[in-house]
């Protein structure tokens, strides 16, 4: 699905799990390019991180080895770490971003706050973000996607299309979040895709008070999905009725707290 995928990287510990979740989306020929920034660019604590780094660029090198797949390890130092991202990502043409969210607003991990923030307003590749109970398991069960919207945005299809291939056809639901009163057809729909992935579209309805509620729709969506039977619940970019984008730090991280299961963004 990508040739190149960026995962901006801050510790160890992130590296191999995100390195295995990228893999399940990258092309048979391509590669992924882990990245870390140093926080600084004064010399005695460069020199102190570049040397602590090896500790990121190692088990880079044994995922790489472990599922056969290119990994390019990179170590930079700079006071910008999301324009350092966004320069990685331009200068290489990377397809998308894989970095998943730690910690809390006021953390001091740079994958938090305005890091985050700037890579998802200002990234020209897809950028996927992950919660920690994605990266936790090999399997996927089931897929569901939901939207706002009557179907869910092509690229996010796409994605779940994928990742059902490489996990042996698992099934995929398409559920779509709307008014009461709405007019969206049939309640459930099922078919196969042209790739033979078993697909089920659906409907949900809500209050059209409950929806104007910007701050509860990582709430609505969870209502929805507990619905349903799934291992992995994927959110894609789109607009609400403001024209403002779904997908930003603050929504990603209210979805992430409180979700129960692994979850998936993308934002196209």
């Amino acid at each position: 699905m990508y040739r190149q995928i960026l995962v901006p990287v801050q510790e160890p510990s992130e590296v191999e799990p995100l390195v295995r979740f990228a893999a399940q989306l990258l092309d048979a020929d391509g590669v992924i390019r882990v990245l870390h920034v140093i926080r600084s660019t004064t010399l005695p604590e460069v020199t102190r991180e570049w040397r602590a780094s090896v500790d990121l660029v190692v088990p880079a090198h044994e995922a790489a080895a472990a599922l056969d797949v290119r990994v390019d390890p990179e170590v930079r130092a700079s006071t910008d770490v999301p324009g350092e991202i966004l320069e990685v990502a331009e200068s290489q043409e990377v397809d998308a971003i894989l970095l998943t969210l730690r910690g809390s607003p006021r953390s001091r991990n740079p994958l938090v706050g305005h890091t985050a923030s700037g890579i998802l307003q200002h990234a020209s590749a897809n950028v996927l973000v992950v919660n920690r109970l994605a990266l936790a398991g090999n399997e996927i069960p089931r897929i569901l996607v939901t939207t706002f919207r009557s179907e869910p945005p092509a690229r996010t299809m796409q994605l779940a299309e994928e990742l059902s291939v490489r996990h042996a056809g698992v099934p995929v639901t398409a559920l779509s979040l709307g008014a009461a009163e709405a007019n969206l057809g049939p309640v459930a729909q099922a078919g196969t895709s042209v790739r033979g992935v078993p697909m089920t579209v659906k409907h949900s309805f809500f209050s059209p008070s409950l929806l104007g509620r910007r701050r509860r729709l990582p709430e609505v969506i969870l209502r929805a999905a507990a619905r349903e039977r799934f291992g992995l619940l994927i959110v894609g970019e789109e607009d609400d009725r403001t024209g403002v984008r779904l997908l930003t730090r603050r929504f990603l991280e209210e979805l992430f707290r409180s979700a129960p299961c692994p979850v998936l963004a993308i934002r196209d």
